[in-house]
């Protein structure tokens, strides 16, 4: 206890004797077009209304194309942009300079006398920008799996410190050696000043700063696809991106503070005589350190007794709102030091990642997130200057950069993992699996356009760079994986003693209410959850406390663990519970159906209904398969008759007829289908067929010496006389629930049953449907 305190103590000193050096950040420019205030809260809401739509458009059409959401955000901001269409004028009043005042500021730019270069969102867009920021940097943090970094600390190091230093070291040297030859009237002073200060200006840092950051997301979403999250190169990805982010933050500290003093150095000295002043930027850059890892370590050591004081306000909203507010406080403290906001509310989540408040803040933050992250994005898009982005210098000169960027990810991770056990095929992957930059990238842009550091130029040149890493990542990581072979020179058993714990299950749809509910069960023991990635066929979770650490992979019908000895006891205990309550809810489900007569209420409620079907369900109905006369002398019988029927009528939905087949009965042996009146609905979902499927029948009472289908058993024991057998596709929306309705509905009574099986054509049957609609 007395370790803990001074530590804390010592940690505390660390930021408070580092206040006094503190510097605030620069407000990005915007020229003053004259509006009143009113008039300007219009032109903030109109434009954030117009950015919503298109971000959220841009994303969805990503997404259709199977690319990051956040690349259809960026082209969405760079096309409504002040640049682009945002800058074109309409009418003769308001708007004559465009909705984002784009005529104005180009015509401000482009004046012989301009001094400043104004940028393209006002300082309460950008204020909007800001906060979309601080809330992804904040459940970054919280999502950062500190139980991850730890267990495979050393390979994601060695694969984290590469790629960082890599990928700094090729940015900033190709901003030194070739801005000045493409960029002559901006950079030329460059090729003029020693490689010392030349390395530590403000340009080439910021290009170096913005190559390091590597996004997690990303890498997860293509992992989790493979279905390699949980290989040896998965999971070497996974906590070297997790280190990547926290040393790009730290170099981004550490960058923030160098400018600050090389900038202070030369406006004591002279641009032209200034030295290097090591001192100066050795103290600003201890001191930058020194914040970082002092409010980090508070946070987290801390974290327990910020979660008992959140817990005080038990409401979720309210904790999660006094989160938020916390490391906005925590944001704004870091930057009044001279760090980024980013870096101060990163580190709140990180501080609040290890409490049993993690799962909740997320979920609650969720909205204010999907609503604001966007904006972020489309944001940084009209940022870019289209005009400026399609010149020849920066096309080159991105493309270099965007080689290099790729190139210094690929070797700077794949050389520190060959020597901790990978082979050539192995190290590559982990090298490609870390290329994609995302929204840290974007951030630090922003910031050095915003402060005056980055030319509109370059800013255009750091979106390039993210907007192709991000795209050439997935491919190239998927060809790599396509291969069987092993890429670990030996594999060697775990550090620890874990293995694999395999729970198979009858299909997929079991596989996933289990998981489901073994998560449940360990969150109420409290352990934390962190959900890694999920599709229709795979799900990832992280099960923490303490020094236990479980990892959750179902792949379709099956659940692996990946635990110690030690460990797989607690999950085998937790496995039994979640089995006992699904048998009890199986019990408790099945009660009412067989001893209270819920289905016969239900059936003598929809009797009263006198609603009518939609359109598109009564022309589907009257498309089904009509068979007047079925003869048949059991329910399986009729139904292998009506599914073969099915699969001859429509041969092109119809694309499997044993799992068709299988899918029906599979439901019959759940519960009988047989109703009331002598009706029998039997049905099923599979993706064996395309769309919904067909086929009513009127049993031919004289094909059995019984007189009818007496082994299928009905609600009212009545005898079945009409069977009404649809199939619908498992995967894809139907209307099926709607069709099943609709046909119960129009054979609700005795009579209506009686006037159906009267029908002797298919015309007769179909005209039934039409008068029933």
């Amino acid at each position: 206890m007395k370790t803990r305190k001074m530590f804390l103590a010592v940690a505390a000193a660390l930021v408070a004797a580092s206040v006094f050096a503190g510097e605030h950040g620069a407000v990005p420019p915007y020229p003053n077009f004259g509006l009143p205030r009113v008039e300007e809260m219009m032109f903030l809401v109109l434009q954030i209304g117009v950015i919503i739509f298109a971000a959220k458009l841009g994303g969805m059409v990503a997404t259709l194309f199977k690319l990051p959401s956040i690349l259809g955000e960026l082209a969405a901001g760079i096309a409504i942009g002040p640049w682009a269409l945002g800058g074109i004028g309409f009418g003769s009043g308001l708007f004559a300079d465009g909705l984002f005042h784009g005529a104005a500021l180009r015509a401000l730019n482009s004046a012989p006398d301009a001094k400043v270069m104004f940028d393209a969102t006002s300082p309460a867009l950008y204020g909007f920008a800001t906060l979309a920021s601080i809330i992804l940097l904040f459940l970054s943090g919280l999502e950062t799996n500190l139980r991850l970094f730890l267990k495979y600390s050393f390979v994601g190091l060695m694969v984290g410190v590469g790629g960082v230093v890599f990928s700094f070291l090729f940015g900033d040297l190709c901003a030194v050696y070739l801005l000045p030859r493409f960029f002559e009237a901006k950079f030329g002073y460059l090729a003029q000043i020693p490689l010392s200060q030349a390395i530590m200006d403000a340009a080439p840092m910021y290009m170096g700063i913005m190559a390091t950051a590597t996004s997690v997301g990303i890498t997860a979403r293509i992992l989790s696809e493979r279905k390699k999250m949980d290989s040896e190169e998965g999971v070497s990805i996974m906590a070297g991106a997790v280190i990547d982010d926290v040393l790009g933050l730290i170099v981004l500290a550490i960058g923030n503070g160098v400018i600050a003093a090389t900038m202070a150095a030369k406006a004591a000295g002279g641009a032209a005589t200034a030295g290097v002043e090591w001192g100066a930027i050795g103290m600003v850059a201890v001191k930058a350190f020194g914040v970082w890892l002092g409010a980090t370590l508070i946070g987290v050591l801390a974290a327990r007794k910020i979660s008992w004081l959140l817990k005080l306000f038990k409401s979720p909203q309210a904790i999660a709102t006094l989160a938020f507010g916390l490391s906005m406080i925590l944001a704004g403290f870091f930057e009044f030091m001279g760090l980024a906001m980013i870096i101060g509310a990163y580190v709140m989540g990180l501080a609040l990642s290890r409490t049993d408040l993690k799962h909740m803040i997320q979920e609650t933050l969720a909205p204010v997130y999907t609503f604001l992250v966007p904006i972020f994005f489309c944001v940084m898009g009209m940022m870019v200057d289209c005009s400026a982005l399609m010149s020849k210098p920066v096309l080159y000169f991105g493309a270099i950069y965007t080689v290099l960027a790729v190139f210094a990810k690929v070797i700077g991770c794949a050389l520190p993992s060959m020597f901790c056990g990978f082979n050539l095929l192995g190290g590559v992957r982990i090298g490609t699996g870390m290329i994609p930059r995302g929204e840290v990238a974007l951030i630090i842009a922003g910031l050095g356009l915003s402060n005056g550091y980055l030319s509109q130029e370059i800013f255009g040149i750091g979106i390039l760079m993210t907007l192709v890493t991000t795209v050439v990542a997935p491919p190239a990581l998927v060809a790599l994986f396509k291969s069987d072979r092993k890429g670990v020179r030996n594999s060697r058993p775990s550090m620890d003693g874990s293995r694999q714990v395999v729970f198979g299950l009858p299909d997929a749809q079991v596989a996933d209410i289990m998981l489901d509910k073994l998560v449940d069960e360990f969150r109420r023991e409290g352990f934390f959850t962190s959900h890694l990635a999920s599709d229709a066929h795979y799900d990832i979770w992280e099960i923490s406390m303490d020094a236990t650490e479980l990892s959750l992979t179902r792949t379709d019908a099956e659940i692996r663990v990946e635990c110690t000895p030690a460990e797989e006891a607690i999950l085998r205990e937790a496995w039994m519970e979640v089995i006992s309550q699904m048998n009890e809810l199986a019990r408790i489900i099945s009660k009412p159906v067989q001893k209270e007569g819920t289905v016969e209420k239900l059936i003598a409620q929809k009797d009263e209904s006198t609603e009518s079907a939609p359109s598109a369900v009564t022309k589907l109905v009257q498309g089904f398969l009509m068979v007047p006369s079925l003869r048949a002398n059991s329910k399986k019988d009729a139904i292998d008759q009506l599914v073969d029927n099915l699969a001859s009528a429509f041969p092109d939905e119809v694309k499997d007829v044993e799992a068709v087949r299988a899918a029906v009965f599979k439901r019959e042996e759940s519960m009988s289908t047989g109703l009331n009146y002598g009706v029998a609905v039997p049905h099923g979902r599979t993706d064996a067929v395309k769309s919904v499927v067909g086929a009513i029948a009127i049993v031919d009472n004289t094909a059995n010496e019984n007189g009818s289908l007496a082994d299928y058993e009905t609600i009212d024991h009545s005898v079945v006389q009409i069977v009404v057998l649809t199939i619908a596709p498992e995967s894809a929306p139907s209307p099926y629930l709607q069709i099943m309705a609709y046909l119960s509905h129009a054979l609700r009574s005795p009579e209506a049953a009686a006037e159906f099986t009267a029908c002797k054509t298919v015309d007769a049957m179909r005209k039934f449907f039409r008068k029933s609609k």
